[in-house]
């Protein structure tokens, strides 16, 4: 199998470039790296590309990126892959801080992106009130998300934090405990993208430069349950559900088999688990009683 190590950038389609660009630079903080006519890389205030934006219908999820340890061989993960019945190519000068990478497509669709070296982007020397410190996590509706994740297990080396019942699976590939969600949906395409704050602090004034800016949120600052991290959730103009958060459950130890401890946990060690289907949305906050089906 592919080992990925971590989440990349994730490429967007748009109408209104303007727009977007607007939103990812002067509202969430990011970094205009590389513009074209019909291209804009947004990198983190720390040198990791998080948002690629292209022309197309608003808000859907082209490709996705995701990094393997630097140095390994492409040839031989492209050999990886064919022995997983995955056809890739490989490609060149896909972002400005990537050179090389494979490409393929997963089970539902999105062509993903899997790169080992990475040049680190420029600061542009803003202080924002806004400033995630990475592209923490991305979740999808899919039909089937048994299919997705066994093809996220299997193939790219992810391994399994969580279930709720059998709609919707929490995987990691490092030390967080969910870089990539299923869920299940008639509709498949986005569910919402994911970044991480420094703190809740952090948060909070996201909030309410959110608020100046006359973006409403549209669930939180909650704890979840699963996860436990504090979050809250808005959508941009090209509505993209987008969530801040911090605190989230680690791993730090594989060969431990439990999350660090929290207060908050349920269970004395945390261990990835199958939680009932009703299982809560959060612990406390906006929304917090409502079970999955209600998920916004």
């Amino acid at each position: 199998m592919i080992q990925v190590r971590r989440l990349g950038h994730a490429t967007f389609s748009t109408e209104n470039m303007d727009r977007e660009v607007e939103y990812w630079q002067h509202v969430m903080g990011f970094v205009v790296t590389d513009r074209t006519k019909d291209r804009t890389i947004l990198s983190t205030k720390y040198g990791h590309e998080a948002i690629a934006l292209v022309k197309g219908q608003p808000g859907w999820l082209q490709r996705l990126a995701f990094q393997v340890a630097p140095g390994s061989d492409l040839g031989e993960l492209q050999s990886k892959l064919q022995g997983h019945g995955v056809k890739s190519d490989l490609a060149s000068d896909i972002t400005p801080g990537v050179r090389r990478a494979l490409t393929f497509t997963d089970p539902k669709g999105t062509l993903i992106e899997v790169y080992a070296d990475y040049e680190l982007q420029a600061d542009d020397g803003r202080d924002p009130p806004i400033a995630p410190l990475k592209f923490g996590h991305i979740a999808a509706r899919v039909n089937d998300p048994q299919k997705s994740t066994a093809f996220y297990c299997d193939v790219l080396g992810f391994r399994v934090s969580d279930w709720i019942g059998d709609h919707f699976s929490f995987l990691r590939c490092g030390p967080d405990h969910h870089t990539v969600n299923f869920a299940r949906y008639k509709e498949e395409r986005l569910h919402h993208i994911a970044f991480d704050m420094k703190d809740s602090a952090a948060i909070n004034r996201a909030c309410d430069y959110l608020a100046k800016n006359k973006i409403q949120l549209v669930w939180g600052p909650i704890r979840h349950v699963v996860g436990h991290n504090l979050a809250a959730y808005h959508r941009n103009h090209d509505d993209i559900r987008v969530e801040m958060f911090c605190e989230l459950d680690v791993m730090y130890d594989e060969t431990l088999g439990y999350f660090e401890p929290r207060p908050w946990h349920e269970d004395r060690p945390q261990r990835p688990k199958v939680w009932p289907a009703d299982t809560w949305r959060a612990q406390w906050g906006f929304g917090s009683f409502g079970t999955f089906p209600g998920y916004p």
